[in-house]
């Protein structure tokens, strides 16, 4: 069971790292010239750390995260609180994954404006899930004999 716990843990690290850089390399100024327009070739970085990164990563994070939930038979407030937050992570994996397409196809919609906004959700919603799952706020609540 620990090693599952193990699993999960890992996944989420790669997860949540590849939804912290890929903003950062879409919204790079290597990436965009001042005018917003696309000065470079698509090099596939982007792509790569999206498709071969993030997306598995995140697949095995929710399905061993799913098994250990099962496993240990836990419902309590903070993991339905959690449970809500990574599906705010999920909608930021999808929302990379567009502007990565985005980039590709070189489109002059405000790209870089996007990749502040879900960088920034995506750090506010890593540092609730670590504070949830830290602090596990409903178990203070019950009295200690």
């Amino acid at each position: 069971m620990l090693w599952l716990l193990a699993i999960h843990i890992a996944a989420l690290l790669a997860w949540c790292a590849a939804l912290l850089c890929l903003p950062v390399l879409i919204g790079s100024e290597r990436s965009w010239a001042g005018s917003g327009e696309l000065h470079r070739p698509f090099d596939g970085v982007e792509r790569f750390v999206y498709t071969h990164l993030a997306t598995p990563a995140a697949l095995v994070a929710i399905i061993s995260g799913t098994v250990v939930f099962l496993l240990n038979r836990t419902v309590e407030g903070w993991l339905v609180v959690k449970l809500t937050l990574v599906t705010g992570l999920v909608v930021c994996h999808v929302l990379v994954g567009s502007l990565v397409l985005r980039l590709e196809r070189a489109a002059t919609v405000r790209v870089r404006l996007w990749t502040k906004l879900v960088a920034i959700a995506v750090v506010v919603l890593v540092g609730a899930v670590l504070w949830l799952v830290l602090a596990k706020p409903g178990r203070a609540l019950v009295a200690v004999p």
